[in-house]
């Protein structure tokens, strides 16, 4: 079984050393490594150049290209029965490609397929195996966006899980299949192509302990950019209406709604919702974010407690300018939309 590591880099001079290091150090390591670089004008290709010297790197140039037609470039080069796709950035755990590929080897009586989105037929072939990905926080503020915003391994319901293009492999047969990446697409493409799968009937299986780990937006503005492309990308491709719905509605109808009645009297009633609210909002990110406050300070705990409010909002509002402006472009590109 020949395996393909597939990357698309753009402008990742500073964060390219951590991956590559990485992909050295796997213990099953790939049979070829293509590297897709969208136009790049820092020192990727040189970092990528002196890499492939010890690495077995192919190298792609296409300026412009985005995430998706990157992908589509790296997986048409690629030699490999399987692809595995990680991005920039990221580091992998050293088990990372030998716990990917091992449900493709494994009879679909084995414990890797029980967790398969679809396991009542015993001939079943496995087709994509979606790996898992945990934050790797330098900050304060990053452990609180990655409590906020990231779901933990419990959090996880193996037969509904998407996986993310960061951690995943799958048949280049069912990639050809779907038609590949969709490259109509600049975000969330990764989740499209996870549905044209399905759609296909791909057999999924998830693979826990094929860890990838990333580092967290460490800003604040970085923060809202990538949930304002976020969301953009559910617009273009007519994602998550109703959850978008309502958050339009809690902010622009509920919570003025709530603030009204406190104001005019009936605070108790006003009082308990916006409470109620809070709970629903924020339960999660700080029951995340408790086991990750052990080692700090109990400055820097209080810290990370605070930001978390600040960025469940900012991440609210960025997807509610985001997702109009998509949706927009869907109207008038309908024929590339779909």
């Amino acid at each position: 079984m020949q395996v393909s590591l597939i990357v698309t880099v753009k402008n990742e001079a500073e964060a390219l050393p951590r991956l590559l290091d990485s992909i050295a150090a796997q213990t099953r390591a790939p049979d070829e490594i293509i590297v897709v670089d969208g136009g790049s004008t820092d020192a990727t290709l040189a970092v990528l150049h002196e890499r492939a010297r010890t690495l077995p790197m192919h190298i792609i140039s296409a300026p412009g290209a985005n995430i998706s037609q990157g992908r589509n470039i790296a997986i048409c080069a690629a030699r490999g029965d399987i692809i595995c796709a990680t991005d920039a950035g990221v580091r992998l755990d050293p088990k990372w490609v030998a716990e990917l590929l091992a449900p493709f080897d494994q009879r679909p009586t084995s414990n890797a397929t029980r967790n398969s989105a679809v396991n009542s037929q015993p001939s079943a072939v496995v087709d994509v195996v979606s790996g898992f990905f945990i934050p790797d926080p330098q900050s304060v503020f990053e452990i609180a966006l990655a409590a906020t915003t990231l779901p933990v391994l419990r959090d996880i319901h193996p037969e509904k899980f998407l996986p993310s293009s960061r951690s995943v492999a799958f048949r280049k047969a069912a990639w050809e299949r779907v038609g590949g990446y969709p490259e109509w697409l600049d975000f969330c493409e990764d989740l499209i192509f996870d549905f044209a799968l399905r759609r296909a009937g791909m057999r999924f299986v998830f693979a826990p302990r094929a860890i990838v780990y990333f580092r967290p937006r460490p800003t604040l503005r970085a923060f809202f950019k990538q949930y304002y492309h976020y969301a953009r990308g559910d617009g273009k491709a007519n994602l998550w209406f109703l959850r978008h719905v309502i958050r339009y509605t809690t902010y622009l109808l509920a919570l003025p709604l709530t603030i009204a009645l406190v104001i005019s009297g009936f605070w108790q009633l006003g009082l308990t919702i916006l409470v109620l609210g809070a709970f629903g909002m924020f339960f999660t990110p700080y029951r995340r974010l408790l086991p990750m406050l052990r080692n700090l300070s109990w400055r820097d705990r209080l810290r990370a407690l605070a930001w978390v409010p600040l960025i469940r909002v900012t991440g609210d509002v960025a997807k509610m300018m985001g997702y109009p402006v998509g949706v927009v472009w869907r109207c008038k590109n309908r024929k590339g939309a779909r």
